[in-house]
């Protein structure tokens, strides 16, 4: 049973820190940082140039390191709190769906990474291996 439990953590961890390396990755290279600060002050968040390149760069080196399992309780807080604020200054005031802009997706972020944070990074994983 504690295989199958670091299987399921592992799948979830791979599956989560995907997810967040693509949008760190789309907001530093696609979009690019000065668009997304845009974006940012549309929304109303503070210091909006320099919150993007925080949010992408969370995103990108907290969602490598959730995959890695390296740090995963701090990485996992991080991408938290990153979906957070997403959830506050974005989604929250339309509905629950996706489609609409809804808070669905950032819920189910946030919620999964902090699961991570709180179990830890499972036995396959750089923190297991190097005694975390």
């Amino acid at each position: 049973m504690e295989t199958l439990n670091d299987a399921a953590i592992l799948l979830a961890r791979i599956g989560l820190g995907a997810v967040f390396v693509a949008h760190g990755w789309q907001k530093f290279f696609t979009l690019g940082l000065a668009r997304v600060g845009e974006q940012f002050a549309g929304y109303g968040i503070p210091q909006p140039e320099v919150t993007a390149a925080v949010v992408a760069g969370v995103e990108l080196i907290a969602g490598i390191a959730l995959i890695a399992g390296i740090l995963t309780p701090l990485a996992g807080i991080l991408l938290a709190v990153d979906m957070a604020g997403a959830l506050y200054f974005v989604h929250a005031t339309n509905g629950p769906f996706v489609t609409q802009n809804g808070w669905e997706l950032v819920v189910a972020l946030g919620v999964g990474v902090l699961l991570i944070a709180a179990v830890g990074a499972g036995r396959f994983s750089i923190d297991r291996v190097l005694g975390g």
